[in-house]
């Protein structure tokens, strides 16, 4: 069933949406034209909301209200690691409750402000964005590596007013803030000073919130993610949207139950961690683990401590944690001390394409077959994957219940089985990007046309091939050449440089920068690193490149378009 037409004029720029509850309309105001928006589909009878719907509400009270409030909710570690934290749902409610307060009443959150949210996986911060939801505002999750010059720039797009941040990353933040007072509020969490967010919290304990009454289609978060020009883009996503998730991929393909341990590596920034950590668990009255240190190291011995059920983590990480374990097993000291896997019964893999040799080392190491998928950000999570009876090495899956898909050509029409083109999906979520051009680059004719190569095989499977842009995916991690580029440029020793990707057989691509040095500065390992130390120092560490190679000129074309793919061929 497609969206109607009178739901979705509601939610024209500039117009206010039927219902809503925000006070700030900045976010109605900067939705794309709607003749740019996808088309949405609602085709599952779960998938037919009300007008109003807040998904804090859904996801946390309703358990208190059912009377499971006493159950397991969110797991961590206090912030100096020293203590375990088990929360019910009742405890977590408690909690957002009063984050909520302070919101409204100390910092003077009005729904629909924006509020930034940074800081590593932890019960406090889902907390904080339970708090965000619950007052109706509109939650904007910072990854923790960014730097100053990428939070201004976040700050800037989203017009943030407000901002709660983990006070052991409180320094780029304050020198953004210092260069954007716009931002107006900021509150530190894990902070023992009468300005923190725990001891403000701490005068609201036992005085309940009643979540805002929001709009379905109010915007919940816009979640930011880089494109090849390096340009945040600000993608926005109702409480409707929240909730369509938990109702369509979880239930077809993951199938957990109340009594799961969620666990895994993603930050709850990245909407892949967001719904695999909080969302999903939260939809079903399970548990989650929220973890600070994710290294396949760290997740493996926490996966045997919490003993977790259900794994979230990128294919580098279980490859990593795959030969991590071959070879303790190669000693037998070492085979003693190997983590406890046992309690494991699901492992999801997304973030990058999934190798079969990674899906059967997996398999023979634990005896679970890897569930794959690919989602993005434009779509809030994951939208083709399988289970594991149905799971094919080099796959990715088929569109899940209450998703579509297709193969198009490059003048947006679909294409036989076999045949090599642009991926393109539709369904109840899809692409609304906050006031930018580059909309009417991801939705075409209806569908959202995400950047990914693939083929559809006869039996319908899609099968991914490579990205259709400039994005490097390293790691788990979206990262844009140009804007590594930009940081190299600014280093007085470069006089020209091209960033691109290129394969690795551990973390799926690697950053590689070309780079020309200026006249009279010599080229050698010491110059390299020096360069890579300068590009961790400008933008986010994860950014560098990891390969540099020195040239004394660039590949173009004859009109000064630089040549990307012979970059990747070079040595």
């Amino acid at each position: 069933m497609s969206t109607p037409e009178a739901e979705r004029d509601s939610a024209k720029p500039g117009v206010h949406i039927a219902g809503s509850a925000h006070i700030d309309t900045f976010a109605a105001q900067n939705l794309p034209p709607l003749q740019q928006w996808p088309e949405l589909r609602f085709d599952l009878p779960e998938l037919q909301f009300p007008q109003h719907l807040n998904c804090a509400a859904e996801l946390l009270d309703r358990w208190v209200a059912q009377g499971q409030g006493e159950r397991p909710c969110v797991m961590g570690f206090s912030a100096d690691g020293k203590h375990e934290l088990r929360w019910s749902y009742a405890q977590l409610q408690a909690k957002v409750d009063a984050i909520a307060h302070v919101l409204v009443q100390d910092l003077g959150v009005v729904p629909g402000n924006r509020v930034l949210l940074r800081g590593a996986n932890t019960p406090q911060l889902a907390a904080c964005w339970l708090a965000v939801m619950k007052v109706g505002a509109i939650a904007v999750s910072t990854m923790p590596l960014l730097r100053a010059t990428e939070l201004v720039r976040i700050i800037d797009k989203a017009q943030i007013s407000h901002a709660l941040c983990d006070s052991r990353l409180a320094q780029e933040l304050v020198l953004a803030r210092s260069q954007r007072p716009l931002l107006r509020e900021l509150c530190h969490f894990n902070s023992k000073g009468e300005a923190g967010l725990e001891q403000r919290a701490a005068r609201y304990l036992g005085q309940p919130f009643e979540a805002v009454r929001t709009a379905a289609q109010d915007i919940a978060l816009i979640a930011f993610t880089s494109g090849t020009t390096g340009v945040p883009k600000g993608t926005m996503h109702a409480h409707r949207d929240v909730m369509a998730i938990c109702r369509c991929w979880p239930p077809h393909c993951l199938r957990a139950t109340a009594q799961d341990v969620f666990i895994g590596s993603p930050p709850l920034a990245f909407t892949f961690g967001l719904g695999g950590l909080l969302l999903f668990p939260l939809s079903v009255g399970a548990s989650t683990v929220l973890l600070e240190k994710t290294s396949p190291p760290d997740l493996e011995a926490a996966i045997a401590h919490w003993r977790a059920t259900i794994c979230f983590t990128a294919p580098t990480s279980y490859r990593a944690m795959t030969i991590e374990r071959e070879v303790r097993a190669q000693s037998a000291q070492g085979a003693k001390a190997q983590p406890d896997l046992s309690s494991l019964r699901k492992c999801v893999s997304a973030g990058e394409a999934l190798p079969a040799a990674t899906r059967a080392r997996w398999k023979a190491l634990t005896g679970l077959e890897l569930i794959d998928g690919i989602g993005a950000t434009e779509m809030l999570h994951i939208f083709i994957s399988h289970d594991e009876a149905n799971a094919r090495p080099g796959a990715t899956g088929k569109p899940i219940p209450g998703y579509q898909a297709c193969i198009l050509d490059d003048d947006g029409e679909p294409v036989p089985p076999g045949q090599l083109g642009r991926l393109a999906v539709k369904g109840p979520t899809g692409c609304r990007y906050l006031a930018d051009e580059r909309q009417g680059q991801y939705v075409i004719k209806g569908w959202n046309v995400t950047g990914d190569a693939y083929v559809q095989d006869p039996d319908g499977y899609f099968i991914y091939q490579a990205r259709t842009d400039d994005m490097i995916i390293s790691g788990g991690y979206n990262i844009a050449g140009p804007e590594v580029e930009s940081a190299l440029l600014l280093h007085p020793a470069v006089a020209e440089c091209g960033v691109v990707g290129v394969p690795d057989d551990e973390r799926g691509q690697l950053v590689k920068a070309v780079v020309v040095l200026k006249p009279g500065v010599t080229a050698s390992a010491e110059r390299a690193r020096e360069l890579q130390d300068f590009v961790k120092a400008a933008i986010a560490p994860y950014k560098y490149p990891r390969l540099i190679e020195f040239a004394d000129s660039l590949p173009r074309t004859d009109t000064g378009k630089l040549q990307r793919f012979r970059l990747s061929q070079s040595r």
